[in-house]
């Protein structure tokens, strides 16, 4: 299917007031990817981040994804009008909350009516989401609930290098009773399924311990021998090649040196700190479990750059490459 005729890629615009517009517009500078995206947003903000950018891409608005394809040369924009006109770069507010939280459930919406391919997330803030009265962690359960998925999975991945969490957006304290056996096996049931989507046709995983030196036999913890050990053992009975638990401090080290091609990391901090040092520009985070696509970038709102020129657009280019790789068209 030729870029012509498949179904557009949505962009959200993320926080307003974050770098959203400016690394969008960087993004579609590219006339391959200008031709397969479509934007969710305010319009007039997304201009004005170009221009913030520097950025010569111009956009046009359109009713509906199926009016996609007739204007070359222009970003077609889903606009909501949802920016006020005075609404700064780089502060926290209610109005920039909610103007992201409508781009992101507009193309989640837009997503499950088939008219667009996959979506692809700009950054959103936290503190100004829940400023506007919508108290979710991120974008990973915004998600889950408007698609009604009853599991999901985070991986963040950077070329060859990948990292599935079991836990995510939960206190350290909740970390240990929040793993369990089934939920490591269905983390690697999604992420055989996902890679072999990627195109790797056997995947190999490292699956973290939790506890330093994935527990030392006991003496540092028990969650590697009560609930990580059984759930390798079951997924290598499912034909998961699945191998560990590997002590935290080196499974990374393996799987940058090619012996893995994903780590199963047990909780947020665990597998985000060693993939955003080693790909911190090109990380991107994906969401498995989901009847959609959707990949974002894996950083933030960069308030402190936003509407500067400053911002780098290398981890949404790589984000928007691997969703339309993901359609299959």
């Amino acid at each position: 299917m030729s870029s012509k005729s498949a179904l557009p890629i949505a962009l959200t615009m993320g926080d307003p007031a974050g770098i959203g517009s400016e690394i969008i517009a960087l993004s579609l500078e590219n006339e391959d990817r200008r031709q397969r995206c479509i934007v969710v947003g305010d319009v007039d903000r997304l201009r004005a981040g170009a221009r913030k950018a520097g950025s010569p891409v111009k956009y046009r608005r359109i009713k509906s994804p199926a009016e996609a394809g007739k204007y070359d040369g222009e970003v077609p924009v889903v606009d909501l009008k949802v920016v006020p006109k005075n609404l700064a770069f780089g502060v926290l507010s209610k109005d920039g909350g909610e103007a992201a939280f409508a781009s992101l459930i507009k193309a989640i919406d837009l997503s499950m009516a088939a008219e667009v391919a996959a979506i692809v997330t700009a950054p959103i803030n936290k503190e100004s989401l829940h400023l506007a009265g919508h108290s979710y962690p991120g974008h990973t359960e915004i998600l889950a609930e408007r698609t009604g998925a009853p599991d999901y999975v985070m991986m963040l991945a950077a070329g060859s290098m990948r990292v599935l969490h079991v836990t995510t957006h939960i206190r350290m304290s909740q970390v240990p009773e929040s793993i369990t056996t089934e939920r490591i096996l269905r983390v690697l049931e999604l992420g055989q399924k996902a890679l072999r989507d990627m195109g790797v046709d056997e995947p190999r995983f490292g699956v973290a311990g939790l506890n330093p030196h994935a527990g030392e036999g006991g003496i540092f913890g028990d969650e590697e021998e009560l609930i990580i050990a059984p759930a390798i053992e079951k997924a290598k009975k499912m034909g998961i090649d699945a191998i560990g638990p590997v002590p935290p401090d080196i499974v990374f080290l393996r799987m940058n040196r090619g012996h893995y091609d994903a780590v199963i990391a047990m909780y947020h901090d665990q597998g985000h700190i060693p993939l955003k040092l080693l790909a911190f520009e090109s990380g991107v985070n994906v969401t498995l479990g989901l009847p959609i696509i959707r990949t974002s970038v894996d950083h933030g709102t960069a308030f402190d750059i936003a509407g500067k020129g400053l911002a780098d657009p290398g981890s949404m280019v790589e984000a928007i490459g691997l969703a339309i790789s993901m359609t299959g068209e």
